[in-house]
């Protein structure tokens, strides 16, 4: 079984089901840019270009999660949490409305966990949904 590179805590999982009923598929975009610095940006699907080097870094609750290919060379190493918390975050993401704010919580990956991502091989770039 591949090791997640991202996964969510419970009440980002809450939060997520409800954005996924008002605002129907999702997909999660981190970039290193300007807004929020590193925060990642929940957008309806169609809203956001994924660009081929955008990787792909796995599936939370039914949303594609991407980073950009330059953040991703930074964080290659990084085992992500999306979580919840109070707060207005950017208006491009959208939970801003709903007064929270999604934020990534990381640690390093085990030698092992990093081991077995190595042996399965680099993530896919581009538009994977």
């Amino acid at each position: 079984m591949p090791v997640p590179r991202v996964e969510v805590t419970p009440a980002a999982e809450a939060l997520l089901h409800k954005m996924q009923g008002l605002h129907g598929p999702l997909l999660f975009h981190q970039s290193g840019g300007c807004c929020d610095g590193s925060a990642p940006m929940c957008f309806p699907r169609g809203d956001f270009r994924v660009g081929q080097e955008d990787v792909y870094l796995g599936e939370i609750v039914g949303t594609p999660f991407y980073m950009s290919g330059s953040q991703f060379e930074y964080w290659r190493h990084t085992h992500l949490t999306v979580d919840v918390v109070p707060g207005r975050g950017s208006g491009f993401s959208v939970e801003a409305p709903e007064g929270v704010r999604f934020l990534i919580r990381s640690r390093l990956f085990t030698d092992d966990e990093y081991r077995a991502m190595e042996a399965e091989g680099p993530p896919l770039k581009g538009v994977q949904h």
